[in-house]
């Protein structure tokens, strides 16, 4: 089997018409670039040149093989280039998870910011649970999450990255009594029933909103339709309960709906972006745009 070194030889001789030319361009001596073209000649059974007094010029056979073979050098040539730029975070697939209640509404400023550093980047971006997001980027499933906080489950492949808090926010059925209030407490929703329901097995917002609640001394009533998801905000448009949310999810800016703020000191939301202990640059970078932009 011909070797890549070889080939390249070749190639270059072919490229130059001459062996005194392509050592020169190759930084080899000429006798060791005559013998590595002659083994190749021997492999392969034909002759690849007609040597002549004022060079060489490609046999017929030659010229065939010449055309056949340009492509793997071609070809290498991108692997090597492309393998470059995804060590380097320039290039590749970032698979990128994030929380419903962190809408992709949310983070186009920082995804189109992220496109422009890595123009030959891509992003698959999924909606996923919190508890969730941490086993997929743990299992090497996912690049990166970006979390609700808090989460019951953890795990040692993982690194968490906190990120600034958010007031938390009241979202109200536009007509509703409350809607004509500036900001609210805690304690003036005891009598609403909530659109949202606490799973037991995770955390995230509609843990953090019961934990809320069950410092006011109450459990949040339930509504008659419930959702964990950003549908929430359809079932309050519709009035048929109120839901506590990050800032955030201000942004899907839904009609129908009045957003009041909580005054409460601790009426705060937190999320994180969870990252393997040994990121890929592409989610190296993702997460310190992310980072970068909360801070500003």
């Amino acid at each position: 089997m011909p070797s890549l070194k070889q080939i390249r030889y070749f190639l270059t001789v072919a490229d130059l018409g001459s062996f005194t030319s392509a050592a020169v361009a190759l930084f080899v001596a000429q006798p060791a670039l005559s013998r590595q073209v002659a083994q190749l000649e021997e492999e392969l059974g034909f002759a690849l040149f007609e040597r002549e007094a004022r060079g060489v010029s490609l046999t017929p056979a030659g010229a065939i093989y010449r055309d056949r073979v340009i492509a793997i050098e071609h070809l290498l040539s991108a692997a090597a280039e492309e393998g470059e730029q995804l060590a380097s975070g320039e290039a590749g697939v970032l698979r990128l998870l994030h929380s419903s209640s962190i809408p992709a509404s949310s983070l186009l400023a920082v995804i189109q910011h992220f496109l422009q550093t890595c123009p030959k980047a891509h992003i698959d971006l999924d909606r996923i649970a919190s508890e969730m997001q941490v086993t997929e980027v743990a299992s090497g499933k996912a690049d990166i999450g970006i979390i609700r906080l808090p989460v019951l489950r953890r795990d040692a492949r993982v690194r968490f990255i906190e990120l600034p808090a958010e007031r938390l926010w009241v979202a109200l059925p536009a007509a509703h009594a409350l809607a004509n209030r500036d900001s609210l407490g805690m304690n003036d929703l005891q009598q609403q029933v909530f659109v949202s329901a606490v799973h037991r097995e995770r955390g995230g917002l509609a843990r953090l909103v019961t934990d809320l609640c069950l410092r006011q001394g109450f459990v949040p009533r339930t509504a008659r339709v419930v959702s964990r998801k950003t549908s929430m905000l359809n079932l309050v448009a519709a009035g048929l309960g109120i839901a506590v949310i990050p800032e955030r999810m201000r942004t899907l800016d839904m009609t129908g709906i009045a957003f009041r703020p909580l005054h409460d000191p601790e009426a705060i939301a937190l999320s994180a972006l969870v990252l393997p202990q040994r990121p890929t640059p592409l989610a190296q970078s993702f997460a310190d745009l992310m980072t970068q932009a909360t801070a500003a």
